[in-house]
């Protein structure tokens, strides 16, 4: 992807997700969507019992969220006004449809986020902690999504990227920079 086809609404921090002021953070989440470690847990921690209970109810609605779906809770305690859940694929070698997957993070939440209304929204690195999807193949796709997504939508007037590990941060800062 060559740098200067990035839309300019895109932007690059180092930074924890869960401090935030934006409409709406994105969660790596697992199927339950009753929290788990990385960037999960720190979101479920740092957004208080509000959160948890209203992916409880989710949970009752429609039994969790599948992989590459999204589904939506306020920011409980956050300073975000709402978290969108995603979940991210495990890498099993990239033969399994895993890519693809990942796309769909990246759109749905988007799509979810233009129904609520989000002018601001910031994404962690999904599915390269304990998932171990590859870091740049997963950013090439979360760019390449993100941006074609911007091309044919004025909603969003900003995207954030949050690398919370100078890896990705490195791998990002590369292609957007």
């Amino acid at each position: 992807m060559e740098k200067k086809q990035l839309d300019t609404r895109i932007r690059l921090i180092n930074d924890d997700i869960t401090k935030l002021k934006v409409d709406a953070i994105v969660n790596a989440a697992n199927n339950s969507l009753l929290g788990g470690g990385g960037v999960d847990g720190a979101i479920h921690k740092a957004g208080g019992r509000q959160i948890l209970d209203e992916c409880v109810e989710i949970r009752s609605r429609q039994g969790g969220c599948k992989t590459g779906e999204a589904v939506i809770t306020s920011g409980g305690k956050l300073p975000a006004k709402f978290v969108i859940h995603t979940v991210g694929p495990v890498w099993q070698g990239g033969n399994n449809g895993e890519e693809e997957l990942l796309a769909g993070c990246y759109i749905n939440s988007l799509k979810l986020a233009v129904k609520n209304n989000v002018r601001t929204i910031a994404f962690p690195n999904i599915s390269t902690g304990v998932y171990k999807f590859p870091k740049r193949p997963a950013a090439e796709i979360a760019l390449r999504e993100v941006n074609k997504f911007l091309s044919s939508n004025d909603t969003l007037e900003e995207v954030i990227f949050v690398c919370f590990d100078m890896e990705n941060f490195s791998i990002y800062s590369e292609m957007l920079l």
